[in-house]
């Protein structure tokens, strides 16, 4: 019984001795990228954002002075100047495009991205969210990543658009290399099922 007494008064020294630790640190987000495609999936990871986040990134004087931005990012595919095709038994034959035909295809794009990047700004302007816009280049995963690095991006969101085990090991999700290459938390959000099919 002595030994009993003498075990719980050692052990509640040794807690009243253990040094005071400080409370763990909140970090406020201040600056979420959102990547947009054609995809349903990706405006609806949007308006996730702005339904969810939007205290933070109003455009009120105090969220102007803590800093809350939010970033809607578009990538848009490099456009190759030529195409090999099987040209029969010999080999494959290089078909190089014309100058006409690359300023098409480069309007077409910027256009493209202008729209979608419109309608992310209306949705963002409707709920008074403090937004920028980025048009990118290149392949959408490492683009994504890279300019996550670069601006010092607190939160990645992305959407999933669903994509079935064989489609996904062919042609890869954003979403997937994002979450093990980017250089912040992310987030990915599912729509509901009604959106993906």
């Amino acid at each position: 019984m002595a030994e009993d007494q003498a075990t719980a008064a050692m052990e509640t020294s040794a807690v009243e001795k253990q040094p005071e630790t400080e409370a763990p640190r909140v970090t406020i987000t201040k600056r979420m990228m959102v990547a947009i495609d054609e995809s349903d999936s990706s405006f609806y990871a949007l308006q996730w954002v702005i339904d969810h986040f939007s205290n933070l990134l109003m455009t009120t004087e105090a969220a102007e002075a803590e800093g809350g931005l939010l970033t809607v990012v578009h990538v848009q595919s490099s456009f190759h100047h030529f195409a090999a095709f099987p040209a029969g038994p010999g080999g494959a034959t290089a078909v190089y495009a014309s100058s006409s035909m690359i300023e098409s295809v480069k309007k077409a794009q910027q256009e493209a991205s202008a729209a979608l990047l419109s309608r992310a700004l209306q949705m963002c302007r409707a709920k008074q969210i403090r937004t920028e816009t980025l048009v990118l280049e290149g392949d959408a995963k490492d683009m994504i990543c890279q300019a996550v690095e670069q601006m010092h991006v607190d939160l990645l969101v992305v959407g999933s658009r669903g994509l079935g085990k064989i489609r996904r090991a062919f042609i890869g999700s954003v979403s997937d290399y994002c979450a093990h290459h980017a250089n912040c938390p992310i987030l990915i959000v599912k729509p509901p099922k009604e959106i993906t099919t």
